[in-house]
């Protein structure tokens, strides 16, 4: 039988970086609520039925990076000959991650890419070519909102019923999925959209360069009012107006969208203004804001960026216990 280490993040307290993955462009708050330690029902439910079917359960409550890492290096494989932190295959340790909302699902995946992710220095011989992170070790999704249809458990149709997933992560059943890397040191999981509103809730337009692998989309000339950018497809629609087509989580592509409006002439009629989207599919993804500061949302966490954000596609390189 396994043992499981049951992870819930603290909402608000202790390090914003580690709590909602803030670090990497995130949603820190110099006024932070009181923190509560006290595991929510479905985690002491799901911990009831691990218990039931023979487990050893630990419940981590983590309000820090140094707390989830602290989780984390318990799944490291023996010292290696080159000295690198690498993921052990052989471990009967199990984790369940408790996550209210996806960015915090990131902030998991994000430390354990900091952790096992090596140098390029060091890049050993048995990582695949396409890589950057070895295989990292599955996980299963607890969804702390059982109401909620379009967060990322619900997009991969994994369990959400807490014996459901306790059922999952004591399985076998495991599905790889790719995982979004950036240059701002951060992961993405399901999704970005860049672009800001206004208090109406309006598209601010922007001007930026977004290439796709070769394809240029905008050359940094368009007023830009959306920008999609899909690993799955929490992005794929913007006010109504249709993004992504095809979001695949596990087809080693990155799908982006640009939607720019554009100015119709009709003949003894005034302009009208459509909106065009274009859309390309690739290996890799880069952003370059034209007018200062541009705002963005990654996983749900939102951020700003001054410069060029890249991101490029990981195949396979996490995997979630599907149940």
């Amino acid at each position: 039988m396994y043992d499981v280490i049951l992870l819930s993040l603290t909402e608000g307290g202790g390090s914003a970086a580690g709590a909602c993955g803030a670090a990497c462009g995130g949603c820190g708050s110099d006024s932070a609520p009181e923190v509560c330690e006290t595991p929510r029902v479905p985690v002491l439910k799901c911990a009831d039925a691990l218990a039931a079917a023979g487990a050893r359960v630990e419940t981590v409550t983590a309000s820090s990076d140094a707390e989830i890492d602290a989780v984390i290096a318990r799944f490291d494989a023996p010292a290696r000959p080159d000295g690198l932190s690498w993921p052990d295959r052989e471990s009967k340790l199990r984790l369940v991650i408790a996550t209210a909302t996806d960015g915090q699902l990131r902030a998991v995946m994000r430390r354990l890419v900091r952790r096992y992710a090596p140098p390029p220095s060091k890049r050993p011989a048995d990582l695949a070519d396409n890589r950057t992170v070895p295989d990292l070790p599955p996980v299963a999704i607890l969804p702390l909102d059982h109401a909620n249809r379009t967060d990322l458990a619900a997009q991969l149709g994994l369990p959400r019923e807490p014996a459901a997933v306790a059922a999952a992560v004591l399985g076998d059943r495991v599905r790889r999925l790719d995982l979004l890397r950036n240059d701002g040191g951060s992961v993405t999981v399901d999704g970005a959209l860049v672009g800001g509103s206004d208090d109406a809730g309006a598209a601010v337009p922007w001007r930026g360069r977004i290439e796709v692998d070769d394809a240029v989309l905008s050359d940094g000339t368009d007023q830009i009012i959306a920008c999609a950018i899909g690993n799955a497809g929490a992005y794929a629609e913007f006010d109504g107006l249709p993004l992504l087509t095809q979001p695949d989580p596990a087809d080693g592509r990155v799908e982006v969208a640009v939607a720019v409006p554009v100015l119709v002439k009709q003949r003894f009629k005034k302009p009208r203004v459509r909106v065009e989207v274009r859309r390309a599919r690739g290996r890799a993804v880069s952003v370059l804001p034209r007018d200062g500061d541009l705002q963005f949302l990654d996983d749900g966490v939102a951020g700003t960026m001054t410069r060029k954000r890249s991101w490029w596609t990981e195949p396979g390189a996490w995997a979630v216990y599907a149940g």
